[in-house]
């Protein structure tokens, strides 16, 4: 028996016309265990949102940043630390700056839409 996929939404949002609340919701739909992270929200979706990626346990292999790439950089050694292999970088997160950072800790950065990675139309959400 193959292991749920999980990954960390940074940047996930209460508001369910923002990316990063789409994104939670796309992934559940696909059966993954999703790890909301937003040091501002108590729970995403009906599941316990997380102050940062250190609170998390179960090593999550993905990531998905919703966050500007300021933001993004600072949290990448913690994603890495937690176990993160591949980080979804999404329009607008994105920075030449974040992509060698996650790229010297290790992380395999995609620069693509995570919604559309797992076939779904975030428009459609």
């Amino acid at each position: 028996m193959s292991k749920t996929p999980s990954i960390i939404i940074v940047g996930a949002s209460r508001d369910r016309s923002k990316f990063g609340n789409k994104a939670v919701r796309a992934y559940l739909s696909k059966g993954w265990t999703v790890f909301p992270v937003n040091p501002n929200c108590e729970e995403v979706e009906g599941l316990r949102c997380y102050r940062s990626p250190e609170e998390i346990g179960g090593n999550p292999e993905y990531a998905a940043l919703y966050v500007p790439p300021s933001i993004g950089i600072r949290l990448l050694a913690s994603l890495a630390k937690a176990g993160v292999k591949t980080v979804y970088v999404n329009p607008g997160a994105e920075s030449d700056e974040l992509v060698a950072e996650a790229k010297r800790l290790g992380m395999k950065p995609v620069l693509a839409c995570s919604i559309r990675a797992i076939d779904v139309n975030p428009e459609l959400l």
